[in-house]
């Protein structure tokens, strides 16, 4: 089992009627997979999925910065330390729709990156039609903790390059296969090997060979391979090499 989902939300409704088959599918695939939260209850829910081979993120996704600014950061602290919790998020900037105002995303953003900073753990990054406000924020906090993940990455190859520069991982989700997403494919060619990272973001964007369909975790077999093909790479020597990122950014300890 070389593959790793380095993010999804088992959590979510969507997976109410079968979450026990989709997991089970899903560690029959994968070495091990994250289950991110997007706000309280969200993350409450991913903690208490962890154990053997099942991780945690914990955080306010960008469109629920208003929740962070009304419970405050106790919660969400104490969420972080609890065992099988291996980064802050997802959170982030989306400026596509603004769910939540700017100027509410914007110190929600910052004060997730301050409390990853504090209990030295990665963040992981939601940026959507907000890459030049993300990498000012990056700039000031990225040089004081470790390195972030930038999840479903949907930018261009420059915005790749900026990411690089502050030592994030890119990861990349089923939209990559899409017939229209050349220059998501162009961003997926340029991205190092030790910086690249696959996840699902179950239950969204399933591959294009499934696409239509409630996205699994299972599924990160499929981008995995795609992105093998389009780097020109066999796809067990990517896969080992994705693994080993994986366990390095979220700090997971592969079974002996």
């Amino acid at each position: 089992m070389l593959y790793v989902d380095t993010h999804c939300h088992l959590q979510m409704r969507q997976f109410d009627g079968d979450r026990d088959d989709v997991l089970a599918r899903a560690l029959d695939t994968l070495a091990w997979l994250v289950i991110v939260g997007d706000d309280l209850a969200g993350s409450e829910a991913a903690c208490q999925m962890t154990g053997e081979r099942v991780y945690a993120v914990v955080g306010y996704h960008p469109y629920n910065a208003p929740q962070l600014q009304e419970h405050g950061n106790d919660a969400l602290c104490a969420l972080a330390k609890r065992p099988g919790v291996v980064a802050i998020g997802e959170t982030g900037l989306d400026y596509f729709k603004e769910y939540a105002p700017r100027a509410v995303q914007r110190p929600a953003f910052e004060q997730q990156l301050m409390l990853a900073a504090t209990l030295n753990l990665p963040a992981v990054i939601h940026s959507r039609a907000a890459e030049t406000d993300t990498i000012a924020i990056l700039r000031e906090y990225a040089p004081n903790m470790p390195p972030c993940i930038m999840h479903c990455f949907g930018g261009d190859a420059a915005f790749a390059e900026q990411c690089l520069a502050l030592g994030c991982y890119i990861s990349f989700a089923g939209n990559v296969t899409y017939p229209k997403a050349e220059s998501l494919r162009e961003a997926a060619r340029i991205v190092p090997e030790d910086k690249l990272l696959v996840e699902t973001d179950a239950p969204y964007l399933a591959p294009q060979c499934h696409r239509g369909k409630r996205c699994e975790p299972a599924y990160a077999a499929c981008t995995l391979a795609f992105l093998a093909e389009i780097r020109e790479r066999p796809a067990d020597a990517l896969a080992r090499q994705v693994l080993t990122n994986a366990e390095r950014a979220f700090r997971v300890v592969p079974p002996t």
